[in-house]
């Protein structure tokens, strides 16, 4: 009983599957703070860079509308194209600043939870409309976290407006005696600094957020060990998963086989298509083992291998056939094969024992006799 109820605790982190049909159903950790303080960081940027372009084209608008003549505004024609002109060098003023807040109000939600487009998530939700589940929502955690980060806000807000008012006091009664276009401009620069020290300010709430997204997100997607065990059956019996498993499991079973070559006596040879090789220590061993096997791709590489290491080539293909189709790795050869391989080695030690100089070139074993129950063709 205290099995299973242990197994229903979500109690387990999200599997890759989880987190993948999360996304897929538009779940991922957002954070509105971080979102707000990108915009809100960016605009006010964009202001201080592009203020004086800005002002510059709302002073020349604002000449341009009180420079009109009197008897231009009942010139239904002039009167249009006048307002044309306006707009338009008021949209051109605004444009760099404009893009700017676009850019950031497309990466802000990007930079926490990554691209996510979901047409799930678009789709009304029966639950929301149950007045019960709405209740627990107010009174969730999330919930109150909202309105922490809120009166938070207004709370830092506030305070460092009063600071920014106090501290700016005297610039701003200084406006009064600067013209009016220098004026615009300062005042457009000091809109620009403030807006940055709030938005610096509406940081380290999003500091506070975003950790906060992370967990929240990661708990609702936890899962029971029933439903990891339930998961890995389900993964584990597709066709698609089973091929990858499989597949996986012989690429790391041919690199431990390969990684074995170094060790061996000798590779025996087709001399291109089969390769065996064969380890064989008289103190510790009563019979020859096949290490590692292969053919064409993998026969060349057992090749280049042992070629590397020094391993002795020997090719005599009817004996490597016979061991290929006859024996598995790390296993004994056959007692029929005794005499061939034996030859075999022979011959390799005592080319050994040329090479150090304790003896004569042996010769190189031409015929190797073969079974014919172990014979194979090629």
């Amino acid at each position: 009983m205290a099995d299973n109820d242990q197994s229903q605790e979500k109690t387990e982190e999200a599997t890759p599957r989880k987190l993948e049909k999360a996304r897929e159903d538009g779940q991922a950790p957002r954070s509105k703070e971080l979102t707000t303080t990108t915009v809100l960081l960016a605009g006010s940027l964009g202001l201080l860079w592009f203020g004086d372009f800005l002002s510059r084209k709302l002073i020349g608008t604002a000449t341009l509308n009180f420079s009109l003549p009197r008897e231009a505004a009942f010139d239904t024609r002039y009167m249009l194209y006048h307002l044309g002109m306006s707009l338009s060098d008021a949209l051109l003023g605004m444009m760099p600043i404009f893009g700017i807040l676009v850019l950031a109000a497309i990466l802000g939600p990007v930079a926490l939870g990554g691209w996510l487009f979901s047409i799930k998530a678009m789709m009304p939700k029966m639950s929301r409309m149950n007045p019960l589940e709405g209740i627990k929502r107010m009174f969730s955690v999330k919930s109150l976290m909202e309105l922490a980060k809120a009166l938070g806000k207004v709370l830092v807000i506030l305070l460092l407006a009063i600071l920014l008012l106090h501290s700016m006091q005297q610039e701003l009664m200084d406006l009064a005696y600067e013209n009016t276009q220098a004026a615009i401009i300062h005042s457009m620069e000091m809109g620009a600094w403030a807006a940055i020290a709030l938005s610096l300010a509406t940081i380290f709430i999003a500091i506070i957020d975003v950790p906060f997204q992370i967990w929240d997100n990661a708990k609702k997607l936890k899962m029971t060990v029933q439903d990891v065990r339930d998961e890995t059956k389900d993964s584990e019996g597709k066709p698609e998963v089973k091929g990858r498993i499989r597949k996986l499991q012989q690429e790391i079973a041919s690199r431990q086989m390969l990684a074995a070559v170094p060790d061996a006596d000798v590779v025996i040879t087709n001399p291109t298509h089969y390769a065996v090789a064969v380890k064989y220590k008289p103190e510790s061993m009563n019979t020859p083992i096949v290490v590692a096997k292969g053919v064409d791709k993998t026969a060349l590489k057992i090749r280049e291998i042992a070629g590397v290491n020094k391993v002795d080539i020997v090719e005599s293909p009817v004996l490597a056939r016979s061991i290929y189709y006859t024996t598995q790795l790390d296993e004994e050869i056959p007692s029929g094969l005794y005499i061939a391989v034996a030859k075999i080695l022979a011959y390799v030690f005592q080319l050994r024992n040329f090479r150090q100089g304790l003896a004569k070139r042996p010769t190189y074993p031409r015929v190797v006799d073969v079974p014919d129950d172990l014979y194979f063709d090629p």
